[in-house]
């Protein structure tokens, strides 16, 4: 990716200065919180079992294989943490080089598209949208995803547009093959063929002739694909295949290769949406990119008409991509995600002369003067009024003092904001938004990271059960979460995690016994029903929406087991 060739020191110094600011945005906070759930400590707590048993095949979450996700993301946080010493850093880094690497790659395709402006425009656009920031400063596998669906996407459309290139082409099919085994769905860049091949048929202007007898270069792309698929999948399977006495292998390749994929997508378990379900994920969570849509909407009209084959294949990629993703009754709206750096790839031709417009620099400005105005409001009313909402969120998350130091947070996101606004005005509306967005960020990251981080990611509660546990002593986890054993940093039995909770207890209280003098157990307050007398337990307080317990084998009524109804009681407690 030739980024510099035949640039102006000028332009040179617009990319260093666009990665340097998406660096300090997204990277803002690193080393000052630890997982949070749902996903994070999930992720972080399978790459450090990886660094300490040695075993990167077989992602395990505590005693049981984990089978939900391919190992990709496990891997590279494993992989930080070997370089790193800290997983505080490990954990985050593979989604901020996957952001970087997103917004290098948007640039690359505006520039070999049209120009070097329209690639700062579409990597700004890209950076200046809510769900990229947001995701990419989280530690989940979707970042992760979006990035290699983008490069895939740059090596298909660097070939069918400026082609032929068949390394670009083959480096593609290889990209999406790397997004198959990080969430299964990074073959979905190859629905880019469906617009190319109405281009090409359709004689639209600038899709690439690849000739007479390509054809045997286009299967080196379903090769690329495969191989990649392979670097995971044969180790996998081979290994699999060793264990072949052991059945928990067998459920985790049967799981992994058809359940999580084909069976997620026809018959979805949870999140279950209806089908206009990511309408206003396209209008709201990718604000403010999304105010441009009255103006690129007709030009992209416009442009499909003449033909341009530059607009029709990113854009009509994208199409195909909702529209996969709402057929299924299961959507989240980091599915789509992948779509975003094509959607900014298709806006920039147009952002040099839609940002002159004066109602889109309003609309700006509306934006964030309702995000500062909402910010300064809640805050403002949190401290004053002490409204419902601001005692039970303080209540949830064990404030002492209210949870004041966050509303006065909110505060001052709120007043930069709104100063913003009253400065910078129309003329400098884009300063303005694009201002108030960082400083959004970056205030949230550098204050309420430290302020969050003992509730969210159960550091407190855990610091909490390190101390009350004498020197020698062991500890058993009954009903836990991911975050309990990855923060309690150090061995802990476990009964399992899938297993029912009263399933859990059973053997969790037959393990106790067997020591019981040395032997305590951590269990959520709802699984131990009537079976634990409280008046002899050690109550460790409220985290994560739960109440949480260690007690020894004196406060075990013998003989008493909880019902199966105890798996359903707190079903709140199973909410992340």
């Amino acid at each position: 990716m030739s980024v510099f060739a035949e640039a102006t020191s000028l332009e040179r110094r617009r990319l260093w200065l666009l990665m340097l600011i998406a660096l300090i945005v997204i990277g803002a906070g690193m080393g000052l919180r630890d997982p949070w759930p749902s996903d994070e400590p999930r992720f972080a707590l399978a790459a450090k079992q990886m660094v300490e048993s040695g075993d990167w095949l077989f992602p395990h979450r505590g005693s049981e294989l984990y089978s939900d996700k391919p190992p990709m993301l496990f891997w590279l946080e494993a992989a930080s943490y070997t370089v790193l010493r800290s997983w505080r850093f490990a954990f985050l880094l593979p989604s901020l080089l996957a952001a970087l690497g997103c917004l290098a790659l948007v640039y690359d395709l505006g520039r070999r598209l049209w120009n070097r402006q329209v690639g700062i425009y579409a990597a700004s656009a890209l950076l200046i949208t809510f769900q990229f920031v947001y995701q990419t400063k989280r530690a989940q596998i979707d970042p992760l995803v979006m990035f290699y669906i983008t490069a895939a996407n740059w090596g298909l459309l660097v070939h069918m547009l400026k082609g032929p290139n068949w390394r670009a082409f083959w480096f593609g099919c290889f990209c999406a093959g790397l997004g198959v085994i990080t969430k299964g769905v990074g073959v979905l860049a190859l629905l880019l063929f469906l617009p190319y091949l109405v281009a090409a048929f359709g004689q639209w202007n600038g899709v690439s002739r690849m000739g007479e007898g390509a054809w045997w270069r286009w299967t080196l792309g379903l090769i690329a694909l495969l191989l990649a698929m392979s670097l995971w999948l044969v180790p996998m399977l081979l290994g699999a295949k060793a264990h072949a006495g052991d059945p928990a292998y067998a459920a985790y390749v049967n799981d992994i290769l058809f359940h999580q994929t084909a069976g997620r997508y026809s018959k979805s378990w949870d999140h279950h949406h209806n089908t206009l379900y990511y309408v206003p994920i396209v209008l709201f969570t990718w604000l403010p990119l999304s105010l441009t849509y009255p103006g690129t909407l007709p030009r992209w009209w416009r442009a499909l008409k003449a033909k341009d084959a530059r607009v029709l294949l990113p854009l009509g990629w994208i199409l195909l991509l909702l529209v996969f993703f709402s057929i299924p009754k299961g959507k989240r709206d980091v599915y789509i995600m992948p779509a975003l750096p094509m959607l900014a790839l298709v806006t920039a031709p147009y952002l040099g002369e839609l940002l002159q417009k004066r109602w889109l620099r309003i609309a700006g400005l509306v934006f964030i003067g309702i995000m500062g105005a909402a910010m300064l409001g809640v805050g403002a009313a949190a401290l004053v009024a002490h409204p419902k909402f601001a005692s039970e969120f303080a209540t949830a998350r064990g404030f002492e003092d209210g949870g004041h130091s966050l509303w006065w947070m909110a505060i001052t996101i709120g007043a930069i904001q709104l100063l913003l606004i009253a400065t910078l005005r129309v003329r400098r509306a884009v300063a303005a938004v694009a201002a108030g967005m960082a400083a959004m960020w970056l205030v949230w990251s550098l204050w309420a990271y430290p302020i969050l981080n003992d509730s969210s990611s159960a550091a407190g509660l855990m610091q909490d059960v390190r101390e009350r546990l004498p020197a020698g002593d062991q500890l058993g986890l009954v009903a836990w979460k991911e975050q309990n054993l990855l923060m309690l940093d150090r061995p802990a039995a476990d009964f399992g995690f899938t297993k029912p909770w009263h399933d859990q207890y059973a053997a969790a209280v037959k393990w106790q016994a067997e020591d019981a003098a040395h032997r305590w157990l951590f269990a959520l307050d709802g699984v131990m029903a009537h079976c634990v007398d409280r008046s002899k337990a050690i109550s460790l307080g409220h985290a994560n929406r739960r109440e949480w317990w260690m007690f020894k084998a004196d406060a075990v009524i013998p003989g008493c087991l909880p019902s199966e109804d105890v798996d359903r009681v707190p079903a709140a407690a199973q909410e992340e």
